[in-house]
């Protein structure tokens, strides 16, 4: 099961081939696997009623969709740049348009996004590629999505626990879902992360999340619907590396009863059964002959009860290790 870290570009680009040619180059840098776009034919997904989110009204939805939209020449300079530094490409279509412009250019993955997970004639076009799918669940319950899991039978599939919040609330993150998700459906179980900090996608990973998808922008400060709840390049990266981390513990689990590097440690800050004070051959060992102090090579003061009543069968001096073969057999 391959791991991944998802930067999330969406809209943060402007439409500037450019920008998002540095995104992707600074979410690689910083730790990302994967980077994602967003597809948007206007025409295609809405009518001109359609409302902006209320967390931006800067401009009427379809025409900030039609100003952002890059060509079908733009996303293949993209996916190229994408394969030229290791990083793999991933798409959220929002229309069966768009779903057919991202077959031409031959991905290799689709991200549903959490709107369209009701869209079941969106998902049946996007399952008969029989392509990996990322399946956000950010406003849909459990009904829905095994609707949408069922018409992807034939997919390798990622389920994403998502809260359709911008930036989402603490209250509101549902890492709860992780667990539940992972016995309701048998998937694969990935984490899309809108909670501002970055506590929330460290938790995901150490619950059994494999997937994890973070927005990235360059500042907060920039223009557009998605800057102002990413998480700024040197975010990112301790956001990368504490989650990669996570998963490297989980990928190295820890048997208790094996103690065999511990060894050197035990010998350092555990302790053994020594002398109290100096005692005589043939003198009998009582409770306040024998004290308990480092190093722990010898015999343990879990068995000091061995110990008490016993025959020194040589001298002992104060401090020195008592051994059983101090000790005349009882």
């Amino acid at each position: 099961m391959i791991k991944q870290i998802i930067a999330e570009i969406g809209s943060v680009h402007d439409g500037s081939i450019g920008n998002a040619l540095n995104l992707i180059s600074l979410a690689k840098k910083n730790g990302a696997d994967v980077v994602k776009f967003q597809h948007h034919l206007a025409n295609e997904e809405m009518t001109k009623r359609a409302k902006p989110p209320p967390y931006f009204k800067s401009e009427k939805r379809d025409k900030y969709f039609e100003r952002i939209l890059f060509s079908e020449n733009q996303l293949t300079k993209i996916i190229s740049h994408c394969k030229k530094i290791n990083v793999r490409f991933l798409c959220s279509p929002f229309s069966e348009k768009s779903v057919e412009i991202l077959e031409h250019l031959n991905v290799d993955a689709y991200k549903i996004a959490s709107g369209e997970l009701t869209n079941l004639p969106l998902i049946e076009k996007i399952g008969k590629t029989k392509k990996k799918v990322y399946l956000s669940t950010g406003m849909s319950n459990f009904k829905e999505i095994n609707e949408a899991i069922n018409v992807l039978s034939k997919n390798e599939l990622i389920v994403m626990q998502c809260t359709s919040q911008y930036p989402c609330d603490i209250k509101n993150v549902g890492l709860n879902n992780i667990q539940k998700f992972k016995e309701e459906f048998k998937q694969q179980i990935g984490f899309s992360d809108h909670y501002l900090g970055i506590e929330a996608g460290i938790a995901a990973a150490a619950l059994g999340a494999t997937v994890i998808e973070k927005h990235i922008t360059f500042s907060r400060s920039m223009y557009g619907s998605d800057a102002k709840f990413a998480l700024e390049p040197e975010e990112f990266k301790a956001y990368c590396m504490s989650i990669k981390n996570v998963w490297k513990m989980l990928d190295n689990p820890v048997n208790k009863n094996n103690l065999n590097s511990f060894k050197i440690m035990r010998q350092t800050f555990q302790k053994s059964i020594v002398m109290a004070r100096e005692k005589k051959k043939g003198e009998i060992i009582n409770k306040d002959d024998i004290k308990f102090k480092k190093p722990g090579d010898g015999i343990p003061p879990k068995n000091y009860k061995k110990i008490i009543g016993r025959i020194l069968n040589k001298n002992k001096k104060t401090d020195s290790q008592i051994f059983f073969s101090d000790l005349k057999k009882s």
